[in-house]
């Protein structure tokens, strides 16, 4: 018996993921709390410093500081390094190392990184690993090759750290960004009608968004569409649908008073960026409620599985929709392409969207109840926060405590996942094999 209870207890995968990235966030923490990270050189409290560090290890954007004026070239180059870790994954990043080290990747390692990057099987895993890393790094050195020519003659010498800075900050979907010189928050609002930055930096949040799976489908199969798995097509048709819906709104209900082109690349850039990337190229303000609610609805969505984006990803919302669409038609299946879907995934489905809108519903209650701000501001910030958006109308650097630490929590269960929390904290808990008798209850 004593023999048992001696017995190492093995962290699950899900406990592991968890403890990465707040091991990360933590050091992330302590280095932004020195000296040396301030442009004045002074402490940054514990609370803001955890606040910053959350917010780009978690890819979200929302920030207390303006970045450019309030962190030195050190505190960038530490946020930067947080927001790459964040968007590869801490789990990615580990092995990735580990690898150039020549360890050899254990099958812990293994499944762990399988949940991590959300592949679907273990074989093959080291491989993918190896694709991510190359792919991200060339994606990113060309962002910044593109943008460079463009900053360079706006900030000279500077506009090189800048081009590289705003590339990786874009494919990891941070929205982070430098611009604070020209204006406190103002994002990218001074480049609107630049077509290289707009179109640069929409095609780093797509392609960082989409997930590693399907850029291993498109690299492996090109246009051979019947080869792409199932969760690929599907990801590409829900994104598609996803950037080209609320586009031809904003073109023709909210950005009317702007010239042709400028206001065709503010409604591309407005869809894409809810997407959690976080970078802006109009005043959010300004847009109506109609407007704001659809940006809202678009920043709970999020990404797709295993990328560098949050929410609650565009795999659930097609599932969900394949689902209904079954009960309306009376198919005792949902599918896609010729494929089922089994019952658990959809139970999956079903159980994100219910926590993503219990922490969203919840915590833009009690910041609106604190702070004595409106309900809309306060879930637009929920939504940014629980999604890793970081799109903001304002309000952020203003909150207390107790809101700060909300949106902190919001962007952290964002980031890992609901279900990876969950599952994570009832690791120790038995499937039970026995079942209760059934009955029906009426619903709708």
């Amino acid at each position: 018996m004593n023999a048992l209870f001696r017995k190492k207890r093995r962290l699950t995968s899900f406990q592991i993921i968890i403890l990465g990235f707040s091991g990360v966030i933590l050091l992330g923490t302590a280095l932004l709390m020195l000296p040396i990270s301030t442009h004045e050189g002074i402490v940054t409290s514990p609370l803001d410093a955890l606040f910053t560090s959350t917010s780009a290890v978690c890819v979200t954007g929302l920030v207390l500081h303006d970045t450019a004026t309030y962190w030195s070239i050190f505190g960038q180059a530490v946020l930067l390094l947080l927001i790459q870790i964040g968007g590869m994954g801490v789990i990615t990043v580990a092995v990735s190392l580990a690898m150039i080290s020549g360890r050899k990747i254990s099958l812990m390692q293994r499944s762990t990184l399988q949940e991590a990057i959300a592949a679907p099987k273990v074989g093959g895993i080291v491989r993918l690993t190896s694709f991510i890393v190359k792919a991200t790094l060339l994606m990113e050195l060309c962002g910044a090759a593109a943008m460079a020519p463009v900053f360079c003659r706006d900030f000279g010498v500077k506009g090189l750290w800048m081009a590289f800075f705003h590339s990786v900050s874009a494919f990891c979907n941070a929205g982070f960004d430098l611009m604070g010189t020209r204006g406190a928050f103002s994002s990218l609002t001074g480049y609107a009608s630049n077509p290289i930055i707009n179109i640069t930096v929409m095609l780093l949040i797509v392609v960082g968004g989409i997930g590693f799976l399907t850029w291993n489908d498109v690299w492996t199969n090109g246009r051979r569409l019947h080869k792409y798995r199932m969760q690929s097509k599907v990801i590409l048709c829900a994104t598609a649908v996803l950037l080209l819906l609320p586009a031809v709104y904003f073109f023709f209900c909210e950005f009317t008073a702007l010239p042709l082109g400028e206001r065709i690349l503010s409604s591309l850039f407005q869809s894409v960026t809810p997407r959690t990337a976080g970078f802006n190229t109009v005043d959010l303000t300004a847009l109506s409620e109609p407007g704001q609610f659809i940006v809202i609805v678009l920043m709970l969505i999020g990404g797709s599985p295993g990328s560098t984006a949050g929410g609650m990803k565009t795999t659930t919302v097609a599932v969900l929709f394949a689902a209904a669409l079954s009960t309306f038609r009376r198919k005792e299946y949902a599918h896609f392409f010729g494929r089922r879907l089994d019952n658990e995934v959809i139970k999956n489905a079903a159980t994100i969207l219910m926590m993503y809108l219990v922490l969203f519903f919840a915590g833009g209650l009690i910041i609106s109840m604190t702070e004595g701000l409106s309900m809309i501001a306060c879930l637009f910030e929920t939504a940014s926060a629980v999604g890793t958006v970081g799109l903001t109308l304002g309000i952020t650097p203003g909150l207390g405590v107790l809101s700060r630490i909300i949106l902190i929590l919001l962007m952290f269960c964002g980031r890992v996942g609901g279900l990876t929390l969950v599952f994570a904290t009832l690791s120790g808990v038995q499937k039970s094999v026995a079942r209760l008798p059934k009955e029906k209850i009426t619903v709708g």
